[in-house]
């Protein structure tokens, strides 16, 4: 298995590098370890966030491969077709779901090509991130990977065979951005409201009551025991589970625990919040179930922003699919070029097409029409 080594190359190196220092990469790798933990609470209690990435990696869609060789198309198809995925699935859709959310949550995903005995593709296995870690080997443009496990820590024996996107990398930075860069702030202040709310409702919704005894100039001898006896008849009356009267003799006061005090209204707040999430992801509200008014003209750009937003995903994409794609004719001995066909985003991009198509035509037909008026004058 030659192919799965790669062939150094000493004819260039990266001059702007800094040099190789092991304290700058523990500490970048310190603080990524600790953004995958943020990053990953920030999905479970925010649950608007789990639900866009989720909805990204749906409308980012499928594609075909296209090959010169109509046997090898074939071949090629079915096998992205039916390659075994992790331990249940089946397909390299299955595959790059995984993946992309993992690019999306971490700006940094890890997968593998699993081969069998007889040296051909067997399987694709989403890596954990929690179990692989990148070094920058001997140039900055060779990453080293390494694993984390029991017997400690051990560079990867076939790195051809590790599949690895980052997306919106920093300058000299290794590790790509996550897409929740810049919410964790967001996402703590939408869970204090919510705990206030949550604190507020506990406090009003379920009514509690002040109960006031005010006894006269002939009772206060009495006061403490009068007390007792209606603390007992009330707090009978509140665990009853049937309407039951309360009726005392004197000056004596029920009031309602916070029915003067109102709730303060969270709606402002939270559509705040929520739209500094919205415009982060750059998902259009009504995606999300929020039912915000926008106008007929609003939707369409924010179709368009979606749009060219998944084009860039499908782009970050694409070098590991084309690796997969690649590896797998090499080692059917086909040496055709390839190139991938995305689907269309939605129907709305499909109408646009041809309604320019149609524009052209029509424009093509009347300069021609004039170009020959003006032959005939001549």
């Amino acid at each position: 298995m030659r192919f799965f080594r790669k062939k150094k190359d000493e004819g260039f190196s990266v001059q702007t590098a800094a040099g190789r220092l092991s304290i700058p990469f523990l500490a970048e790798k310190a603080s990524f370890r600790c953004e995958r933990r943020l990053y990953a609470a920030l999905k479970e209690s925010v649950p608007i966030i789990d639900a866009a990435i989720g909805k990204i990696v749906r409308l980012v869609g499928s594609f075909h491969v296209k090959c010169t060789d109509a046997g090898a198309e074939a071949e090629l198809e079915r096998f992205l077709r039916t390659v075994q995925v992790n331990a249940c699935n089946t397909g390299i859709d299955s595959f790059l779901a995984v993946y992309l959310e993992q690019l999306l949550t971490y700006g940094t995903a890890v997968g593998e090509i699993v081969p069998d005995s007889s040296g051909q593709i067997a399987a694709l296995y989403n890596a954990s991130l929690d179990n692989v870690e990148l070094e920058e080997g001997e140039s900055p443009l060779e990453p080293v990977f390494y694993v984390t496990g029991w017997n400690g820590r051990e560079q990867v024996k076939y790195p051809g065979l590790i599949l690895c996107s980052t997306m919106m990398n920093e300058p000299g930075k290794l590790y790509g951005t996550s897409l929740l860069r810049g919410l964790p702030f967001t996402g703590e202040l939408l869970g204090k409201i919510f705990r206030a709310v949550e604190a507020n409702w506990e406090r009003i919704g379920n009514v509690r009551f002040a109960v006031s005894y005010k006894p006269s100039e002939s009772d206060r001898s009495f006061s403490r025991e009068r007390a007792r006896q209606i603390a007992s008849e009330w707090s009978k009356a509140m665990q009853s589970t049937e309407p039951k009267d309360f009726v005392t003799v004197g000056d004596v006061s029920i009031k309602v625990i916070g029915a003067d005090n109102q709730v303060p209204d969270s709606q402002v707040p939270v559509r705040q919040l929520l739209e500094q999430i919205v415009a982060k992801l750059s998902i259009p509200p009504f995606l999300l179930g929020l039912s915000w008014s926008s106008t007929e003209r609003m939707s369409s750009q924010q179709a368009d922003i979606l749009t060219s937003e998944l084009e860039y995903f499908r782009m970050c994409l694409e070098g590991s699919i084309r690796k997969i794609c690649s590896l797998f004719l090499k080692l059917h001995g086909k040496s055709c070029d390839f190139r991938i066909e995305w689907e269309h985003i939605d129907l709305q991009d499909e109408v646009e097409l041809a309604r320019a198509r149609l524009l052209n035509a029509q424009a093509v037909a009347a300069e021609q029409k004039i170009k020959g008026e003006e032959n005939q004058h001549e």
